[in-house]
């Protein structure tokens, strides 16, 4: 079964499987940011959305230092980024039990809000890496040793955002992706050299791969729109401009059926963009979903995600895709979320875990465990194999385990 996982993991970093392609209800690695099909979305339906009833199953609990970073997992190991004294450290732990198997560092300011914001990436051969100052690292995902590094921001003279670099790095075959510069970059992910790059401020999102007119694309929400590009030369497809405060397009977009929904905090709101045709052309535009940098998951038809900003009283919203019509919201708190199935998991940033239906009928609460780490939480809760991976800004990351 192991061996399987594998082979179903290659062909997705190889660019040759599409999102819908993975089963439902299939047990999957969750490799990079946002999971397998970049959606947020688990496949997996066994498991037990009751499991934070009573006094929830805590698996283990470690510290790995200040940040933003998520996990990542593959086989038998969690990737995540953390910064002590001054110093990033990229992990490899046992998912069974947390512990280290091993640690790679090198100097990096924590900076303000501090440490690593993106993700690492991983085929489970290499592991890819990205701080908010631009050091782009590929390391051997058995031993952890350095295999190349570079800082893509000098190299590719473009320019830190204001609260740093925090998208994800992304693999398509043999490239890695980056929302770097005006309209992304590009490297071979085998040695580190430029494929293609653009200068000037990036966006905070990830890179998305999508198809359009069976063709691969990527969607980058740059610093001022949504830009699709051709992978692989970099070429700009179309653009739909979108500017918000502080230029922080924070979240990452979200297709289907040649239609991308994004979304922007400090009051900016969302809107649905076609991108069926030459140009990219908004369909609908409104203020109801705020996505600060919490990303919504795409269920049937209908949006959740959180409404609103860090500091500010935030809530859980459904929303329908193709209208932008609120199904209902509930006062849960700013923070995070993901999903399993057609279940949401929601953190909020006080460390407060709620599972919930997702369904546009309303709020249908399953359980929920309050204080399960100590605030701020604004990272999304993952969930793999049955186990709910949590972490707050102190580096605390805590597994809960879900299973049946």
């Amino acid at each position: 079964m192991e061996k399987r996982f594998r082979m179903i993991i290659a062909a997705i970093v190889m660019g040759v499987l599409l999102p819908a392609l993975v089963p439902a209800g299939e047990s999957i690695d969750w490799p990079q940011f946002r999971g397998p099909n970049q959606d947020g979305i688990s496949k997996e339906t066994a498991w037990n959305p009751r499991a934070l009833s009573g006094e929830p199953r805590i698996a283990w609990k470690t510290n790995v230092g200040l940040g933003w970073s998520s996990v990542s997992i593959c086989g038998d190991r969690l990737f995540t980024m953390g910064n002590v004294d001054d110093n990033d450290s990229v992990y490899a732990l046992n998912v069974k039990d947390g512990k280290e198997i091993w640690r790679y560092s090198f100097p990096c300011k924590a900076g303000s809000h501090p440490g690593p914001r993106s993700t690492p990436a991983t085929d489970g051969t290499m592991v890819y890496t990205l701080s908010r100052d631009g050091d782009l690292l590929c390391l051997n995902a058995g031993d952890g040793k350095l295999i190349w590094r570079k800082n893509v921001l000098k190299e590719f003279g473009a320019e830190n955002t204001m609260f740093s670099l925090s998208g994800s790095p992304v693999i398509f075959g043999d490239t890695l992706l980056l929302n770097i510069g005006e309209a992304g970059a590009a490297v071979n992910r085998k040695t580190g050299e430029k494929i293609w790059s653009t200068s000037g401020k990036g966006g905070y999102s990830t890179p998305v791969l999508l198809k359009k007119d069976s063709k691969h694309c990527v969607a980058m929400f740059s610093a001022k729109g949504l830009c699709l590009l051709e992978p692989a030369t970099g070429k700009q497809t179309a653009f739909c401009a979108w500017e918000s405060y502080h230029d922080c397009n924070a979240a990452d977009p979200i297709h289907l059926n040649g239609k991308i929904f994004i979304s922007s905090g400090y009051g900016k709101g969302c809107s649905l963009i076609d991108i069926t045709g030459d140009e990219a052309k908004p369909l609908w535009e409104n203020k109801e979903m705020q996505n600060h940098f919490s990303t919504c998951v795409l269920i049937d038809g209908y949006l959740y995600g959180v409404h609103g900003n860090t500091g500010k009283p935030g809530s859980l919203k459904c929303m329908e895709f193709a209208t932008g019509k609120v199904k209902w919201s509930q006062e849960l708190g700013f923070g995070n979320l993901s999903a399993a199935g057609d279940k949401i998991i929601m953190l909020n940033e006080k460390g407060d875990l709620f599972i919930a239906n997702a369904t546009p009928a309303g709020y249908e609460e399953i359980s929920s465990a309050k204080g399960l780490l100590e605030r701020l939480c604004w990272g999304a809760p993952v969930f793999c194999r049955g186990t709910i991976y949590c972490r707050n800004s102190k580096g605390d990351i805590v597994a809960v385990e879900a299973k049946r």
